[in-house]
């Protein structure tokens, strides 16, 4: 009875303690719905439970149900269909706890992003604001601030201050009359610019010449002609081409033009925004209807020169980029016209250089008249530096003008020499040397003297553009032969002497090393030639040949004065120190044609040489103005002795045989 009654104190025991547990989970769970529903909200909550199938479990007695419900819930997984046992409730309940408390913490760290994403979208959002009111106050303003107009300011009182105009602007020819020792470029250049149909021209020249300043000109005189298609507002467009600087990308071209793509810098904002790129045109359109000038052409870039080319056989410039896209409606119409049709690029273009003609591009040339402008001479200077005077309002000295015609045969020098003095004689006389010390409005004008010029070159280290002059004089041995470099003749001053060799037959010829191979050959050539007109074999004597002042001589025209120095050398006859002689000397005795001689005549004239021998072949490049100056053409080495040597004998014709 005792053990009956023990074991049913127990089994009731154990019903309380099973109802307890059953208490606790039941109010346990009810809580987890009422966290659920303030996590969701009621009907929130409500409506998950339908989509994922636990509103009937949500709401049975049943607890194991419940459990269902919540696992339904709070994993959002409405295939979970096992009913959880009593005793595996426990251990549901801590997986559900497990994952609500997961479910907090992303809610409040989702609650803490949000509330930091909405205080900077208001904070952008008040910026964002401010933006467009200082916007819309700056569209009313226009884009003038503080800084801008004290920068206006500033640069407006640097226009108000000027120094007084260049001596260049000052003497700079107003008219095509007014240019000196070019009348033949002159003429030529305006024939082919004042024209109904006007050419594309090169210039050629020596530097200082007035190339640029006869371009300028040549405009002006085309725009006052009816006939000539350039209106009175043609644009005169000029640019360097050593200095023009251009990518091979064709991010930028300042003489053709570019495309400003949004990428690059440059690009306007509101294109940049849209991603339309922007064609920025080049000179050659701003020179439309007009000329372009551009001077120093031969340093121009190769390819730069290609696409030039290009834009004068089109008469048009071409853009393209691989941003444009023509079906875009943000394209303006300008833009759109640019790349589908191009840029307007009809121009003469006149080039300057002081290149060889061989040295330009040949399709450049093939397309452009050549013109060539002459050196100047010493009559030229002078008149330039007279004129300069007169503008200036100076007096000189005498001999002011002629020592200047010394030291240059550049027009620009000669004013630049000019203007030196002038500074010099101002200073003269405001500085002390005469106790004065101011220059009043009444004085007379700056007298320039000849100890001022003399001052300047000592200042600036010149010396005399022609180191050679002839003289009234007879030489054994030594006479004036004629080179050119460039567009400038000069006189080459040949020496020879001959000895009697000790052993007969034994004798030899020295020359210049440093002259060139051709010039050894005309050596050698002259030996021949020599040993024909005289009977004399050289190798009886030691002969020296010289160039004096070493210089270079690339092609075969000394070949004549050599000749004649050793003709004179071997027979003690002098040469006449104002005759000058160019030609290739041939084997047989022919004197040969050779080029640059209208250079070289005007190289002889610097000189002062009064007669010239030049191969026949060439009379007709020699100029029709060599005032002073006597050219006689040959034919043969024979030709010249009467012409060059004191006390001559007649010397046979050189055999043919």
């Amino acid at each position: 009875m005792k053990g009956i009654m023990r074991e049913i104190r127990s089994d009731n025991a154990l019903s309380d303690r099973l109802r307890d547990e059953d208490d606790q989970l039941r109010r346990q769970v009810a809580a987890l719905y009422a966290l659920l529903a303030n996590i969701y909200g009621t009907d929130k909550l409500v409506l998950k439970a339908g989509k994922l199938e636990a509103l009937n479990l949500m709401r049975s007695d049943v607890l194991e149900e419940r459990v269902l419900a919540l696992q339904r819930l709070v994993f959002e997984d409405p295939t979970i269909d096992e009913i959880p046992s009593h005793k595996d409730l426990p251990a549901a309940m801590n997986e559900i706890e497990e994952e609500i408390a997961d479910l907090i913490a992303r809610r409040t760290v989702e609650e803490k992003i949000e509330r930091k994403t909405a205080e900077r979208m208001q904070q952008r959002h008040e910026e964002y604001v401010r933006d467009v009111k200082a916007q819309v106050l700056k569209d009313l303003s226009g884009p003038e601030n503080p800084q801008t107009l004290k920068r206006y300011v500033e640069i407006e009182a640097l226009e108000e201050k000027h120094l007084a105009r260049s001596v260049v602007e000052t003497i700079r020819p107003a008219s095509v009359q007014e240019v000196v020792g070019q009348d033949r470029a002159v003429k030529a250049l305006l024939s082919k610019i004042a024209s109904p149909f006007p050419q594309h021209v090169i210039l050629y020249g020596p530097p200082g010449v007035g190339k640029t300043t006869v371009a300028r000109l040549a405009l002006e005189a085309a725009r006052c002609l009816q006939f000539t298609p350039f209106k009175e507002n043609a644009p005169f467009v000029e640019v360097d081409g050593s200095t023009i600087r251009w990518d091979p990308r064709e991010v930028t071209n300042p003489l053709l033009g570019s495309v400003h793509d949004p990428i690059y810098q440059g690009a306007r904002r509101d294109l940049a925004e849209g991603g339309v790129p922007e064609p920025k045109l080049g000179l050659v359109t701003e020179a439309h209807g007009g000329v372009l000038f551009i001077d120093e052409i031969g340093e121009l870039d190769p390819l730069l020169q290609n696409k030039l080319l290009k834009v004068l056989e089109d008469k048009r410039v071409q853009f393209d980029s691989s941003y444009y896209d023509p079906a875009d409606p943000n394209v303006p119409k300008y833009i759109k016209h640019l790349f589908e049709k191009g840029a307007p690029a009809d121009f003469v273009l006149i080039a300057a250089t002081t290149a060889d003609p061989s040295e330009i591009n040949p399709a450049l040339r093939s397309r452009c008249a050549e013109v060539f402008f002459e050196p100047l001479t010493t009559s030229h200077i002078e008149e330039i530096v007279r004129n300069a005077a007169a503008k200036l309002k100076v007096d000189l000295d005498p001999q002011v003008i002629s020592i200047i015609s010394e030291y240059t045969i550049e027009g620009r020098k000669a004013v630049g020499i000019l203007a030196d003095a002038f500074g010099t004689a101002l200073y003269r006389l405001t500085g002390g040397v005469d106790g004065v010390e101011t220059l009043g409005q009444d004085q007379a004008p700056v007298h320039i003297t000849e100890d001022d010029v003399r001052e300047v070159i000592q200042a600036s280290r010149l010396s005399p553009y022609v180191a050679v002059k002839a003289s009234d004089t007879f030489e054994v041995g030594k006479i004036f032969g004629l080179g050119v470099s460039g567009f400038l003749g000069s006189v080459l001053e040949i020496e020879a002497v001959a000895f009697p060799a000790r052993d007969s037959g034994k004798g030899s010829i020295r020359f210049n090393d440093t002259a060139g191979s051709m010039a050894k050959d005309s050596v050698f050539n002259a030996a021949s030639v020599v040993r024909a007109a005289t009977g004399h074999d050289l190798m009886d004597f030691d002969v020296h040949v010289n160039i004096v002042g070493g210089g270079r001589i690339d092609g075969p025209s000394a070949g004549v004065a050599i000749s004649l120095a050793i003709v004179s050398a071997l027979q003690k006859r002098g040469i006449h120190q104002q005759v000058a002689v160019t030609g290739e000397i041939s084997i047989s005795g022919r004197v040969k044609a050779v080029g640059g001689i209208f250079e070289k005549a005007y190289g002889a004239r610097q000189a002062g040489i009064k007669k010239v021998l030049i191969p026949a072949e060439n009379i007709k490049d020699i100029p029709p103005d060599l005032h002073g100056m006597e050219i006689v053409p040959i034919e043969s080495f024979a030709e010249a002795i009467p012409h060059v040597m004191k006390d001559v004998e007649i010397i046979p014709e050189v055999s043919q045989e």
